[in-house]
């Protein structure tokens, strides 16, 4: 009961603090404090707690390496003309009547390329919602296909945060989850394609009234050179180059680009990448083309790890032992599956932040992968088909709730739209199913 008790609360505290725009950190620190007092009353001493929420902490260190690099990254490729150029060439290319397909290809594009939904949405989404709320397009639509984009390389670049706290999570190699989770991908993505294609008749763009590609012109030295660092980026995962080696040298490249080509100073170069780069407040890409930085990532760093010290505590308590217990009645692997959807629903409303579902998922149904004899690789897919995806669908969820707030758009409206969310599970369970009956059939 008492267990009950601190989620409910711990669960309360995230609501009001996500509904008064406080720090999900805090929150999470409290839920810490809250269950590690649980523990305390439980007869764990404070050393033994203390020493399991280190334990689960210690998961995230590869993480917040990653981190570091990603806000290093993501300012030096805005300083660079990258970020500017991936949003100059989407624009320019872009077929009015084509507006919302187009939104969701881009977007899925540049995800991949910076490996973060929410460095996507700040960039290129903002860039398109301008485009939509001015090209008479429903926002609703245009925001569903924005997101659906935004998540589909946060779910499967190798830069991606979320991406290497799974394979982190489950010791698994990055490159091997890529490749399934691209080969489990196809189906969803072509039927996404096909449905943002047909909404793109009903809602073609307009008019476009924007002068965010002059601007882009007249901000930064625009060629195919300052796309090198993304392409190096892609070159390397292709040939499967350590992330955190290719993430530095394009990193250099970048520095380097920003130096001869965009002729920014050594002194203003790393100040981009520890504060974050930004133009002067009188430009129009001020509140569209900034960001990043070391110092930038400190909330998400402080969010991953006290999610994983939660959950190291417990797993040394076993709290969660009755939920456990439940998840291995499974019979099938897609009964699995379908229960390892329901904690991942649960777990991302619960703990109102992608990192938590996806550590409290693992957490949860890790034992019964393993008595039913799936390997980690395939948990690891799960894990990323699940918990990845579906806590973008959750208003309230930080996944959804800044994307829908950087847009400003309807919390809730985006939903029906971002289909690549839902059929991406949808579609793995029914293949699962169909499986398991051929199975059944055979073996009869």
């Amino acid at each position: 009961m008492d267990i009950i008790i601190g989620m409910f609360v711990t669960f309360s505290i995230l609501l009001f603090s996500i509904y008064k725009g406080i720090f999900v950190g805090i929150p999470l620190l409290i839920g810490l404090c809250i269950f590690a007092l649980l523990s305390w009353r439980r007869g764990f001493s404070l050393k033994d707690i203390c020493r399991m929420s280190f334990n689960g902490g210690k998961k995230a260190f590869v993480v917040l390496k990653i981190f570091i690099l990603i806000g290093a990254i993501t300012a030096i490729w805005m300083a660079a003309g990258t970020v500017p150029a991936i949003v100059y060439y989407g624009i320019k290319l872009m077929n009015p009547n084509y507006f919302i397909l187009y939104a969701f290809l881009i977007s899925s594009l540049v995800s991949v390329l910076l490996g973060t939904s929410l460095g996507t949405v700040s960039t290129v989404g903002i860039a398109l919602i301008v485009m939509a709320k001015g090209g008479n397009v429903d926002l609703n639509l245009a925001a569903g296909a924005i997101i659906a984009g935004a998540y589909f390389g946060d779910r499967c670049s190798p830069m991606s945060s979320s991406a290497n706290l799974v394979a982190n999570l489950t010791e698994t190699n990055i490159f091997t989850n890529i490749r399934n989770m691209v080969s489990s991908s196809i189906i969803p993505f072509t039927i996404s394609i096909i449905l943002y294609t047909i909404f793109s008749f009903t809602q073609p763009l307009s008019f476009v009234e924007s002068s965010i590609d002059r601007e882009i012109l007249n901000s930064f030295h625009i060629d195919w050179l300052v796309l090198l660092p993304a392409i190096l980026i892609v070159a390397f995962s292709v040939f499967k180059v350590n992330v955190k080696s290719s993430m530095l040298c394009s990193i250099f490249i970048a520095v380097l680009l920003s130096i001869f080509i965009q002729h920014d100073s050594m002194n203003d170069i790393i100040h981009y990448l520890f504060f974050g780069f930004y133009l002067q407040p009188d430009n129009l890409l001020y509140s569209i083309i900034k960001g990043g930085g070391i110092i930038s990532m400190w909330k998400a760093s402080l969010v991953v790890y006290v999610s994983c010290a939660l959950a190291g505590i417990f797993d040394g308590t076993n709290m969660l032992n009755s939920v456990e217990k439940v998840l291995a009645r499974a019979r099938t692997r897609a009964e699995l599956f379908a229960y390892t959807i329901i904690v991942s629903i649960l777990t991302a409303a619960f703990g109102c932040n992608q990192s938590m579902a996806i550590v409290l998922t693992n957490q949860l149904v890790t034992s019964t992968y393993q008595e039913k004899n799936f390997d980690k690789y395939t948990l690891a897919l799960d894990l990323e088909n699940t918990g990845i995806v579906l806590a973008a669908l959750i208003p309230w969820n930080i996944a959804a709730f800044v994307p829908t707030t950087t847009m400003d758009v309807s919390p809730v409206g985006f939903i029906p739209y971002a289909f690549y969310l839902y059929l991406l599970p949808l579609v793995c369970l029914i293949r699962l199913k169909i499986a398991g009956n051929e199975k059944e059939k055979a073996s009869a």
